[in-house]
């Protein structure tokens, strides 16, 4: 498997829409170190320290197959742990909005136009961070984005499904007045879900969907590729919770009435190759690109959680879709329509993505 993928010319020009990118996933080693430096927040892996900033990179090496659960390695931390050990250098809303500007700012480079992050305050206010920190970093990069680096931007509030319902209930009703909803701040103007998803189906937060719905938001839920229940899940999202969108879903090419239960209600999926990549084979991952094409369900192409997943971004997960899975230039320009369509974006912003794609030359 190549983890550093060579973006070529056609998809480095390619103008991209970003609706499946965790915000802590984007916390750079470079940017962690500072900000461990500015809070004094020693940095660590159980009680393994990370002395000098080449030990910290060293600890970015994380592979899916390592897993303790699944007789791997001990000593260097699991996708989970790595990504929630990062958020630790995170205290003040000057922290959180650095974050986000240190990642609008690697949008610019890519020709990332628009991005939906998602964030949530859970994993921060239990270490104590007041949520407004959180809120009002993301709110300030949110402005400073679009006007110094050109990225809109509209987020998605998730609940920490591994977290009870009721904190995470509790998390969004401290967080509304930052929504889009009841004259709110205007950060966020959707609910998801994130975390880890065991034995955590999307149903358990039906109410909780609903009551966002019923406040003008829309929905989306993670329904991950090859885990435990993961057709369940998706039938959840489809039927029980009535998603507006899933992310990742990939598992449902498996069942005849998931696919059709997509199309019917046009739910377009977020998928994310490079993340599924790490434990599936090339030829067993990659047909189902064009199978999902074949077969008339809507997706789009995006990065998951890059920081922790190879440092490969939205560029390099469209490098993959385009060279692996034999999909034409023409097609990868109706991945980013499909991107276009599937956002919540005001409309002159997606005219105007809509008119760079016009010019984009497929021959």
């Amino acid at each position: 498997m190549n983890n550093n993928p060579h973006i070529s010319p056609f998809i480095a020009s390619l103008p991209k829409v970003e609706l499946h990118i965790h915000i802590e996933g984007t916390l750079q080693p470079l940017l962690r170190w500072t900000l461990a430096q500015r809070n004094n927040i020693p940095l660590k892996f159980k009680d393994q320290a990370y002395n000098t900033y080449e030990e910290l990179l060293d600890s970015y090496k994380v592979t899916y197959n390592h897993r303790p659960e699944l007789g791997g390695r001990q000593d260097v931390p699991t996708f989970l742990e790595a990504y929630f050990a990062g958020c630790e250098v995170l205290l003040k809303e000057a922290d959180f909005y650095d974050l986000a500007m240190d990642y609008f700012k690697r949008c610019k480079k890519m020709k990332v136009r628009y991005v939906e992050p998602f964030f949530d305050i859970q994993a921060h206010t239990r270490r104590g961070v007041a949520a407004e920190a959180v809120l009002n970093g993301y709110l300030k990069a949110q402005k400073d984005g679009a006007e110094q680096h050109g990225v809109e931007s509209r987020w998605i509030f998730c609940f920490l499904r591994d977290e009870p319902v009721a904190d995470g209930e509790a998390a969004y009703e401290t967080a509304l007045p930052w929504a889009t909803s009841n004259q709110g701040h205007g950060l966020f103007h959707a609910v998801g879900l994130a975390s880890n998803a065991y034995e955590r189906p999307p149903v358990l937060f039906r109410e909780a969907f609903a009551r966002a719905r019923a406040d003008g938001l829309h929905t989306t839920t993670h329904c991950d590729f090859g885990q435990k229940d993961s057709h369940e899940h998706i039938r959840q999202a489809i039927f029980d919770i009535a998603a507006d969108r899933i992310d990742h879903g990939l598992d449902a090419l498996d069942r005849e009435d998931l696919v059709e239960g997509l199309r019917a209600r046009r739910i377009g999926l977020t998928l994310c190759p490079h993340a599924y990549h790490r434990r599936t084979a090339t030829e067993v991952l990659f047909p189902k690109l064009r199978q999902l094409l074949n077969r008339g369900v809507k997706y789009c192409i995006n990065s998951d959680d890059p920081v922790y997943m190879h440092d490969v971004w939205i560029d390099g997960n469209q490098e993959k879709a385009y060279r692996y899975g034999g999909l034409s230039k023409a097609e990868m320009v109706q991945l980013t329509r499909n991107a276009v369509d599937m956002c919540w974006a005001d409309e002159d912003v997606k005219r105007r993505i809509y008119n760079e794609l016009d010019t984009i030359d497929t021959s």
